[in-house]
């Protein structure tokens, strides 16, 4: 999905986000994690909505700084719109999954949250995206990885 020089570093990054998912969240009470998940879904729509647009660079300048250290922005550029261009224009968006989680594979300790959700795209295409937000440094919940698949 990701070209450029970084491609295997973020292709992992972002695909260990996926293996993610067996492992339990450990010491969080059931508020804590209701909020969390809740403050991703906010940020991972609004950050949907950004690349939904087309405004690929405003995705990565409104992502968590995890995130840019694991890809430039025009190489993020590219590598979206050569995942997204087959399967555009994205329609209805459904989440099927949420899961909290304080450690991912090849990314710093943290609070991530992993959202699945199944898409509809042009041509009745299905697709499954997966959102990863995590609390940055200043307390925001910002997007962390995002990968793209057809379903």
């Amino acid at each position: 999905m990701l070209a450029g020089r970084r491609m295997p570093r973020v292709a992992a990054v972002l695909a260990g986000v996926l293996l993610a998912l067996a492992s339990p969240a450990r010491s969080q009470t059931t508020d804590t994690v209701a909020a969390a998940v809740s403050a991703a879904q906010v940020a991972a729509r609004s950050w949907l909505s950004l690349v939904d647009r087309g405004t690929y660079g405003e995705s990565w300048d409104s992502a968590a700084a995890f995130f840019h250290k694991a890809v430039t922005k025009p190489a993020w550029e590219d590598a979206l719109r050569k995942a997204r261009t087959p399967f555009e224009p994205f329609g209805e968006r459904n989440l099927v999954g949420a899961a909290y989680r304080t450690v991912l594979p090849r990314a710093p300790p943290g609070q991530y949250v992993v959202l699945e959700y199944r898409t509809v795209a042009g041509g009745g295409k299905k697709v499954v995206e997966t959102v990863t937000p995590m609390k940055d440094a200043d307390g925001r919940w910002r997007v962390a990885g995002y990968f793209i698949r057809p379903e």
